[in-house]
C-alpha cells in the first residue's frame, strides 16, 4: 500500500493541470439511472487531487473525499476548500474510517485499480446506506482510432516503467463481477483532451508510470514525444480522445 500510495507524490503539479475531467454525461447517468439529489451524500475513494468531487459539490452534494497521499490531499483541500460540503480526510478505501450506513454513494474514480478487492468491497458495504450505489468511473483511452493515438501508445509502451500492469483496461468484466458480487450496469461517454506540446507533456509526465524530470529517460523521452507531436499536431494542437465509463450497482 505504501507504494502505491507514495506513487503520484512527485506527479501532483502536473496532475492538476493536465489530467482529464468527466463529461457532464456522468453526472448525468448519476441523477437519471441512479437517482443522485442535491441532499445525497457521496463518499469519493481515492479522491486524488479532487476532480471527480468537484463535479458533485458543484450538484450540491456533500462529499467525503478519502484520500492517503498526502500532496494530492494538500491540492483538493486548496482547490476545494471553500465549498462548504467538502470534507477531506487521510484514509485508505480499505479503512475509510467513515460511519455506518452513511453514504447514499461510494464512488471510485481513476483509483479502483489501486484498491485490494476484497476488503475494499467490504468496507464500501458497510458505509452504503441500504439501497445506495457503488459507482467506478475510470476515462479510458482510445488506442487505435487515430494515427496520433496508434503512434502514442506505442510511446508509452516504449517509455513507461510498468504501464502494462496498472492500465485500466486490465479491470475486465470478471474482476468487476467478482468485486461488485452483483449484476452492475454500465454507461460510457465520450471525452477529449485538446493539448499545445507543453501540455501533452505535462500529461504524460503525470502518469506513474512513465519517467519523471529525475529520470535518465526523461529527457530523450521528451525529445520522441516532440516529434510525435510535430507529426501530428493540426493548428498546434493534438486530440487526446477517451471513453469515460462508469459501471455500477446497487446494494
Amino acid at each position: 500500500m505504501t507504494s502505491t500510495v507514495e506513487r503520484f507524490s512527485n506527479r501532483v503539479e502536473n496532475y492538476v493541470k493536465y489530467r482529464p475531467g468527466y463529461p457532464d454525461g456522468v453526472i448525468g447517468s448519476f441523477r437519471d439511472e441512479m437517482g443522485l439529489t442535491t441532499s445525497s451524500v457521496v463518499a469519493d475513494i481515492g479522491s486524488g487531487t479532487g476532480i471527480s468531487a468537484k463535479i458533485f459539490l458543484d450538484n450540491g452534494n456533500e462529499v467525503y473525499c478519502i484520500e492517503p497521499n498526502a500532496g494530492m490531499r494538500s491540492a483538493a483541500e486548496s482547490d476545494l476548500g471553500a465549498y462548504p460540503k467538502f470534507n477531506s480526510r487521510n484514509a485508505t478505501a480499505e479503512n475509510t474510517t467513515l460511519a455506518d450506513d452513511s453514504m447514499d454513494f461510494v464512488i471510485a474514480a481513476q483509483a479502483f485499480h489501486w484498491f485490494d478487492p476484497e476488503p475494499t468491497r467490504a468496507e464500501f458495504k458497510r458505509v452504503l446506506k441500504p439501497g445506495g450505489y457503488v459507482a467506478l468511473i475510470w476515462n479510458e483511452r482510445q488506442l487505435d482510432t487515430t494515427p496520433f493515438l496508434r503512434e502514442y501508445e506505442q510511446f508509452l509502451l516504449k517509455f513507461s516503467n510498468d504501464y502494462t500492469k496498472v492500465r485500466h483496461e486490465n479491470v475486465n468484466a470478471e474482476s468487476l463481477t467478482r468485486f461488485f458480487a452483483a449484476d452492475y450496469r454500465q454507461a460510457t461517454f465520450d471525452n477529449v483532451q485538446i493539448f499545445d506540446f507543453e501540455g501533452l507533456k505535462g500529461r504524460v509526465s503525470s502518469s506513474s508510470y512513465m519517467p519523471s524530470e529525475s529520470d535518465p529517460n526523461y529527457d530523450l523521452m521528451a525529445v520522441e514525444l516532440k516529434t510525435l507531436f510535430a507529426k501530428h499536431a493540426e493548428n498546434d494542437r493534438i486530440s487526446v480522445f477517451y471513453d469515460t465509463n462508469v459501471f455500477y450497482t446497487q446494494y
